[in-house]
């Protein structure tokens, strides 16, 4: 593990950037409600599923809810039972998760704008990589002033494929001009760890502030930090060192 030469981070979002439970838990609610047909006993079999307590909505880690692309989550509804097929549930999926863009959403740190800055300022370069829509992330970001501060997005529909396979750093690497080994690979979950070890990142960093701990990441993750706010300390200890 090195954190000297790392000059480029690639971010997960839900979990890593924004406050997981807060956003997703009614979101989760509402797919499965809709994919049961307004069935309320099928959506709570869907809400396991999917990964989520059917009564608290607390969602496993590395669950399909934790970490799954749209598509993925859908087929796993169809085969607990949901009536409709995959071309009506992800689009009607997708819909209904970009409405949290329109919500009030918590990030993990106070002032992530600030953060990627300083980041920037340290001559990094920062790009995002979800499970989300890409249009879903776009929109997120600008609600925390992100937006213009990142070099690269990526959602399950970028083209990139889906975590944990390496193609969204491989794009980020192609965008910036980075080598992998110069990535730093942050996230909240397994499939970013193992997409950050399959592409060949410099260093994984799991963040547990998302749906994650340190048992579940363990063996994948180099380090864990409470949050994003920590890779500045990270940062300053290998100019220290």
């Amino acid at each position: 593990m090195s954190v000297a030469g790392i000059r480029g981070i690639l971010f997960d979002k839900d979990g890593t950037l924004i406050d997981y439970d807060a956003t997703w838990r009614p979101l989760n609610r509402e797919a499965a409600l809709f994919a049961a047909a307004g069935d309320p006993e099928l959506a709570l079999r869907l809400l396991e599923a999917g990964g989520a307590d059917p009564h608290t909505g607390v969602v496993r880690a590395d669950s399909l809810f934790a970490a799954g692309a749209t598509p993925e989550i859908a087929a796993a509804f169809i085969a607990a039972g949901s009536p409709y097929g995959l071309d009506l549930l992800v689009p009607e999926i997708d819909r209904i998760f970009r409405t949290a863009t329109t919500a009030p959403i918590r990030p993990t740190v106070a002032d992530p704008a600030g953060l990627f800055r300083r980041l920037r300022g340290r001559g990094l370069t920062l790009g995002v990589a979800s499970s989300d829509g890409e249009v879903a992330i776009r929109a997120t970001l600008a609600m925390f002033g992100l937006l213009d501060l990142v070099d690269f997005i990526a959602g399950y529909d970028s083209g990139h494929g889906h975590k944990p396979n390496p193609g969204m750093v491989y794009g980020f690497c192609d965008a910036t001009g980075l080598p992998p080994g110069a990535v730093l690979m942050v996230g909240d979950n397994r499939h970013d760890m193992a997409m950050g070890r399959a592409a060949g990142c410099g260093l994984c960093v799991g963040v547990l502030s998302g749906t994650g701990s340190v048992e579940t990441l363990a063996g994948l993750a180099d380090l864990c930090l409470p949050d994003i706010g920590g890779l500045e300390d990270l940062l300053d200890e290998a100019q220290r060192a």
